[in-house]
């Protein structure tokens, strides 16, 4: 099979998805690799390692699209690249199709085979091509609420870890999933004052009992919310429903009650995120006012750490990948379960419940 590797345009979208160690085991399984000239540089891999791997540079992305069997990508495919897209081609990446309609549509109307990394779930509910990104996101959200939370950044001038003598910030984290977890990590080892939410109670006893008396955990319900978010100097959206939008449990009305300059860190943008105010932000321009709240709602976190995060979704897309092109679309999904949850788009049809539910609310 020939499988194209194209250079991410999205904003300061500096992650690739292929390495060169990936792209060497696909050359020894016969197959041809193509990558787009500097495709890997943001994530501080040059062209001559992909050469090392075998693989082939292909000048433009242009001659790639139109070469490729199967694409793997790490972002959304953006306007141009649907342009370049051709029937029967397969699209291997994440997709975060609940909140895109007219993306939804440009893969139906092209006929494409779109799987997306974030609904390839296994027999346990574990979403293994979601969960390195989803640790990445949730120890950098808390790394970005503490940076703009300096008055110069426009936040309030708190010290999320405090000093002696002086209270340390208070953190509250909607959502005790992969995102939640990691986000919680960092909020703790900080030193600040940290809440966590979940629906699942025996969630919240694991983080309890691993986490003692450093935490507070609250099951879920709008009132709890509220409640929480208004003492809050830094909020985190770690909300996930797979495969369809998030629910909006943050209002506006809430986040009125927060302290002025007080941050908004809203990991589930991708999913439509879970802020009554949450609008998609780039790296070029991170942050909005809302409600006297500053929001950072951008919508590929894990692209301002594009190494670990390349090397890191590589290591879980890989397998999946392999199975892709020895044994073809149809072979693969049928012998690996989790795979086949990951089509959402196949023969200009939507092949997956919550895309399918959300698409039909937008129409």
């Amino acid at each position: 099979m020939i499988i194209g590797c194209p250079k991410e345009i999205k904003d300061n979208e500096y992650r690739v998805g292929l390495t060169p160690a990936a792209a060497a085991l696909l050359v020894q399984d016969g197959h041809e690799v193509l990558v787009q000239k500097s495709g890997g540089l943001g994530s501080g891999i040059p062209d001559e390692k992909y050469l090392q791997a075998g693989a082939k540079i292909m000048t433009t992305a242009q001659e790639l699209w139109e070469k490729a069997e199967l694409i793997v990508k790490v972002k959304e495919p953006q306007p141009v690249e649907v342009e370049m897209m051709r029937e029967g081609q397969i699209i291997f990446t994440y997709l975060h199709l609940a909140p895109a309609p007219e993306l939804t549509k440009q893969l139906i109307d092209k006929r494409v085979s779109a799987i997306a990394y974030e609904t390839i779930e296994k027999e346990d509910g574990s979403l293994p091509l979601l969960r390195p990104m989803s640790e990445v996101a949730g120890r950098v959200s808390v790394q970005i609420g503490a940076h703009y939370l300096q008055r110069d950044k426009g936040g309030s001038g708190v010290l999320l870890g405090g000093v002696p003598g002086v209270k340390p910030g208070k953190v509250t984290i909607i959502g005790g999933g992969v995102v939640g977890i990691n986000a919680l990590k960092m909020a703790v080892g900080l030193g600040a004052q940290v809440s966590v939410f979940d629906v699942n109670p025996v969630r919240l006893a694991y983080l309890d009992d691993i986490y003692g008396g450093r935490i507070s955990t609250v099951v879920s319900s709008s009132d709890a919310i509220a409640e929480e978010v208004t003492h809050s100097d830094l909020v985190i959206g770690a909300v996930l429903v797979t495969g369809a939008l998030a629910p909006r449990l943050v209002t506006r009305q809430m986040l009125l009650q927060m302290k002025p300059n007080s941050v908004a860190v809203d990991v589930a943008v991708d999913q439509g995120g879970c802020f009554e105010t949450t609008k998609p932000t780039t790296h070029t321009n991170p942050t909005y006012f809302e409600a006297g709240v500053l929001h950072y709602c951008v919508a590929n976190i894990p692209g301002c750490v594009a190494r670990t995060s390349t090397f890191a979704l590589t290591n879980v897309t890989f397998p999946y990948l392999r199975k892709l092109a020895g044994f073809g679309l149809r072979k693969a999904l049928k012998e690996d379960l989790a795979l086949a949850k990951g089509l959402n788009v196949h023969g200009g049809e939507i092949t997956q419940k919550a895309v399918a539910e959300a698409f039909e609310a937008y129409r």
